[in-house]
């Protein structure tokens, strides 16, 4: 009988926890693997997902911000799940990890923060419902977060700071679509945020008036240098390959840049090179990504997967910190490949920077 794809899953993210140096989150998350993802290995209907399209929704992430945490998002419930029932089981398994790990009172503050978005009347026309992602590091649950799905019409129900926010952004940047708003709960604090879709090409200039308007102009530079490196000189992208998130507050906002690289018609075979070398002076954080790729590069394969988003978060007071996003090559549908040549259109975009 074919094993379930949470049986790799689980084993896998067993031996990151080991690798990166985080607690096991399989104490804690292991049913909800199980439900996500009972179906057996390779199976098409996988596929059919809109956190990961073509592969099994399960992402991890590296954050240079916090680089020794294992981090990873799924779609919770399972593929055959009406988008309602994905909604209540992340919403289900937030408010038992809040509860269990930091206290009834950041309990209520995200009972407070989601009502309008877990509620059966909060948005009955759902194409995914939500998805779940949490973060561990050596002490345990750092931070546990649900990224509901909303619509243009339920912006007026962010909190008043977030909504100020997000109708400067609407502002500068006409062509920015709402997509979801993640509630995210951390060890001691918690914070909302909004994620909008570039709708149309896009300059990387293009992002000045919103920096501007957010008082994160001399951020620009930086974020053109990050972008152009590792895009191999692309200071342009196509439509849809964008998105924006917003935080914080109108006195202390947050931006977030994700590049969607799947989206990137020449991304160039040395993408992981050209990245690391803007890490060449930040050698903790490139530390910790070598480990995180170490983290999910299966012995028998050689490469961890497919990078699906590089973003960049933008604050006035700490320096621009990159993230990866990865689809890891285990969790594929089909059948698992025994080489990086037999797999890879570009083999060498995984070659190893450690």
């Amino acid at each position: 009988m074919p094993r379930p794809m949470a049986f790799t899953i689980k084993n896998r993210l067993r031996e990151a926890a080991a690798t990166i140096g985080t607690r096991d989150p399989l104490p804690e998350l292991e049913p909800t693997i199980d439900r996500a993802f009972r179906l057996p290995e390779g199976d098409n209907r996988y596929s059919i997902n809109n956190l990961t399209p073509g592969t099994t929704a399960f992402e991890a992430a590296y954050s240079a911000r916090d680089p020794h945490s294992l981090r990873f998002t799924l779609e919770p419930a399972g593929p055959d799940a009406p988008p309602p029932i994905r909604r209540d089981e992340a919403t289900r398994e937030m408010r038992r990890l809040v509860a269990a790990n930091f206290g009834i009172d950041a309990l209520r503050w995200f009972d407070g923060r989601s009502e309008e978005w877990r509620s059966m009347f909060g948005n009955p026309h759902l194409k995914y419902g939500a998805w779940f992602g949490t973060a561990y590091d050596r002490h345990g649950l750092e931070s546990s977060k649900v990224y509901y799905e909303l619509r243009p019409g339920q912006l007026e129900a962010l909190p008043r700071p977030l909504l100020h926010l997000a109708r400067e952004a609407m502002d500068a940047m006409p062509l920015l679509m709402p997509l979801f708003t993640s509630i995210i709960a951390e060890r001691d604090n918690g914070n909302q945020r909004l994620t909008f879709v570039h709708r149309g090409a896009l300059g990387l200039s293009d992002l000045q008036p919103l920096l501007e308007q957010l008082g994160l102009a001399n951020k620009l530079p930086g974020i053109m240098q990050i972008l152009g490196l590792a895009l191999g000189g692309r200071f342009d992208l196509p439509d849809q390959a964008m998105l924006v998130g917003l935080g914080g507050t109108p006195q202390q906002p947050e931006v977030k840049i994700y590049v969607l690289l799947g989206m990137i018609p020449d991304l160039p075979p040395s993408f992981l090179s050209l990245l690391t070398l803007g890490l060449s002076e930040r050698p903790r954080e490139l530390r910790g990504l070598e480990r995180w790729l170490m983290a999910y590069t299966p012995e028998t394969v050689g490469f961890p997967g497919d990078f699906s988003v590089l973003s960049i978060q933008v604050t006035a007071e700490a320096p621009l910190r990159i993230g990866l996003y990865l689809r890891p090559v285990e969790f594929e549908v089909g059948a698992l490949p025994t080489d990086a040549g037999t797999t890879s259109p570009e083999p060498s975009m995984y070659e190893s920077v450690w």
